[in-house]
């Protein structure tokens, strides 16, 4: 058995004795210890040291008391069993040796729940990932509820590190080597229904039999219940040849999707297929000892830093302290939506999925007919996915109210308008808003560059006026830009944020300003893509020059999705508000007298086919070409002008005060747009280069072309020997 190299599990003990309760336990009449997580408070267990410590405690109650029958584990918490490992002790560990022995700690004493010699269930409700999970590997027999909030995982991938008290070694053994893999490496964390199916979890039951039917498993199972036969694949997935066939094939694949940026999921393959043919004590060393090289990667740390970046939204309040008083208005429970669009839909689906009763305002019957089809269309694939269940879908559907006529709107308490990107028709609509609302309604604008102060002038109050700016696909993207106007209220701005945080969406406070934070940033790289390409530049070229950048999809392709016209619209609109270093490029224009819209028309700098299939590079996009002055150019001085030009918005958003901090800007695009996670985001990956030398590069661009040339506060930071960053 593994135990800590520097202090054993007794010595650990004695520092912590005077920590509170953890772990409750009870032992029942039918001699069935119970093991109830429940951390003082707070709304959800972790594992730390004091509370393995604490688990430690237990597991010598149970092994000194023979006339035990079993134990079940489970949680006392409305939506946690328990959220994994607590990652503040895990990245503040000043040596490798602290790591070292947190992680053999958390090794040890699952070790030991895993050898006691009476049966173990783990009765699972809430959210179970990373640790949480691996604790439950160590028990004999998983049950789970089947509510929304139950989640059952593995997602250390997504922070850089793998799972090192036993689920990298446990999980392949359980449910075989190619489903373990698809779990481990994509990070993954699945509901209740489809854990069972893939044989994460062994049973399903209502949270409030949970604890009983465990016990009456242990009563009626006793032994069996530890004996679990080894399936025929298992077993030959064990064998050599199959083995290596397998590692290689989704070798393969991982470095086709992650381009090798994202370490830990390849070391994740290589600790869960060598540790297969070795002892359970073997294979944990492998854990430990990836954990350890990969704690030192810049990657985990920018993505736990980005993790902790997530928790801190979800916290935010939205105003300065002084006055972030609690708000005398509770909770929302009444929006209105106007606009029955693609994010207008969304947006009233996502709300109705979150117990909100939602209008839903249009001009006419046909629009909201066919916003109501897409929404619907929403929730069936939730419900395909397990997300939802049908009868929480159906819910969801009964929610919504439809209208297309003009309703008394007092009794909401937001509303959201996503009607189309016009300035004239906003401004029409709000002061139609402002006579039909209540008056402590927020009227919100879905806009995603028009300028919210501006809307504001068209109502009476204009202090309640803000900006709630959704990104598309809305039920799948997390960040939701809260754009203050120069009179919106401050009370307005928490109760907004207050809004966003209990939707289950990450806000992130943004001044308004053209194309506010995200689209401020993103714009000018998509320009620079166009430039690049009407100047003779392959989309070849241009794309996968970023996509080996680590960002998500190409800026050409990205053009292609969002529309071109839709591209053109904000582009130009950004380009007149800042024409001294912004020009929309014109193949846009071109492209749409052509009726080249990208994916909705079919055919764009990309030709889509069927759903499915990925499309291919126009075969004559290359007619608008207009210059060779690109044609020449390395994919390596492609990916750097791109980017250049986004660290160089980046840091002229944080001078001009549209957010307050370094690390608002790098959320923003992380979240918003997918800009590379495991770089940390546009300024902490400028500071990680150097700023003097992304001065430099920028002022060798600059003598040709001055929208290069870098705005003063890099400059400054960079002559000064600063960073963004203070470590």
């Amino acid at each position: 058995m593994i135990v800590p190299r520097t202090e054993s599990v007794t010595e650990v003990i004695r520092k912590v004795q005077d920590m509170p309760e953890l772990i409750r336990r009870h032992v029942t009449d039918d001699q069935i210890c119970v093991l109830t997580f429940d951390r003082p408070d707070s709304a959800a267990n972790i594992f730390d040291k004091a509370t393995l410590v604490d688990l430690n405690n237990h597991i010598n109650f149970i092994l000194c008391n023979s006339s035990l029958k079993g134990v079940v584990i489970t949680s006392a918490k409305k939506s946690i069993f328990v959220a994994g490992a607590d990652l503040t002790q895990l990245s503040k560990a000043k040596t490798p040796d602290e790591l070292r022995d947190m992680i053999e700690l958390g090794q040890s004493v699952f070790n030991r729940l895993a050898m006691i010699n009476i049966p173990s269930v783990a009765a699972i409700h809430g959210a179970c990932v990373g640790g949480g999970y691996e604790v439950c590997l160590a028990c004999d027999y998983r049950i789970a509820s089947p509510d929304k909030v139950t989640k059952i995982g593995l997602p250390e991938t997504q922070l850089g590190i793998v799972p090192a008290w036993g689920g990298s070694t446990r999980l392949p053994r359980l449910i075989g080597l190619p489903k373990a893999l698809d779990i481990i490496l994509g990070g993954k964390t699945l509901a209740a229904k489809p854990a069972l199916k893939c044989g994460m979890i062994d049973d399903i039951a209502p949270r409030e039999y949970l604890v009983e039917k465990a016990c009456q498993l242990i009563l009626k199972r006793g032994a069996k219940l530890r004996v679990r036969p080894t399936k025929f694949m298992h077993r030959l997935a064990k064998v050599g040849p199959v083995l290596n066939f397998i590692a290689k094939k989704v070798q393969k694949q991982v470095l086709q999707k992650t381009r090798g940026h994202y370490p830990a999921i390849t070391k994740a393959l290589e600790v869960v297929t060598q540790g297969l043919t070795k002892s359970i004590d073997a294979s944990l060393v492998l854990e430990r000892d990836a954990i350890l090289e990969l704690g030192s990667t810049e990657a985990c740390r920018n993505l736990i830093r980005i993790f902790f970046l997530q928790e801190r939204a979800k916290k935010l309040s939205g105003v300065a302290a002084d006055v972030a008083a609690e708000s005398k208005v509770g909770p929302v429970k009444r929006i209105t939506v106007v606009g029955a669009g693609i994010m207008g839909g969304g947006i009233a689906q996502w709300a109705s999925s979150r117990d909100i009763s939602v209008i839903l305002r249009d001009i006419n019957h046909d629009a909201i007919a066919k916003g109501l089809s897409g929404i619907a269309k929403i929730y069936d694939a939730g419900v395909k996915r397990h997300a939802l269940t049908r009868v929480e879908a159906r819910a969801g559907m009964d929610r919504i109210s439809p209208s297309a006529v003009d309703v008394p709107l007092h009794s909401a308490d937001v509303i959201v308008e996503a009607a189309v990107e016009k300035m004239d028709l906003k401004k029409k609509l709000f002061a139609r808003l402002d006579e039909l609302a209540g008056p402590n309604t927020i009227l919100a604008s879905n806009t995603s560059a028009l300028s919210i102060s501006e809307i504001a002038t068209a109502t009476k109050h204009p202090e309640r006026v803000i900006g709630i700016h959704f990104f598309n696909p809305v039920h799948r993207m997390q960040l939701v830009e809260v754009v203050v106007g120069r009179q919106t209220a401050p009370e307005v701005v928490r109760r907004a944020v207050k809004f966003v945080q209990q939707i289950g969406k990450l806000p992130v406070v943004v001044r308004d300003a053209p194309g506010f934070l995200v689209n401020r940033i993103l714009m000018p790289y998509l320009i620079e893509a166009g430039h690049l390409f009407e100047n003779g530049a392959r989309v070849e070229d241009v794309d996968e020059c970023m996509l080996e950048f680590g960002m998500p999809m190409g800026p050409l392709r990205l053009i292609d999705e969002v529309g071109v016209d839709v591209s053109n619209h904000v582009a130009a609109d950004l380009a007149s508000k800042f024409s001294d270093r912004m020009h929309c490029p014109d193949v846009l224009s071109k492209m749409l007298a052509d009726q080249l819209l990208g994916k909705k028309s079919g055919k764009g700098f990309y030709v889509h086919t069927k759903k499915g299939r990925e499309p291919v590079v126009n075969p004559r996009i290359d007619k608008y070409h207009s210059g060779t002055s690109c044609a020449k150019l390395t994919r390596d001085e492609l990916q750097t002008r791109m980017v250049l030009l986004m660290i160089n918005e980046s840091a002229r958003c944080l001078e001009g005060g549209i957010v307050d901090e370094a690390a608002d800007v790098d959320f923003g695009m992380i979240m918003g747009t997918g800009f590379a996670p495991f770089l940390g985001g546009p300024l902490r990956f400028a500071d990680n280069v150097g700023l003097p030398q992304v001065v430099a590069e920028m002022k060798r661009l600059a003598d040709e072309e001055p929208r290069f040339t870098p705005c003063s506060l890099l400059q400054t930071l960079a002559g000064t020997g600063q960073t963004f960053y203070k470590s």
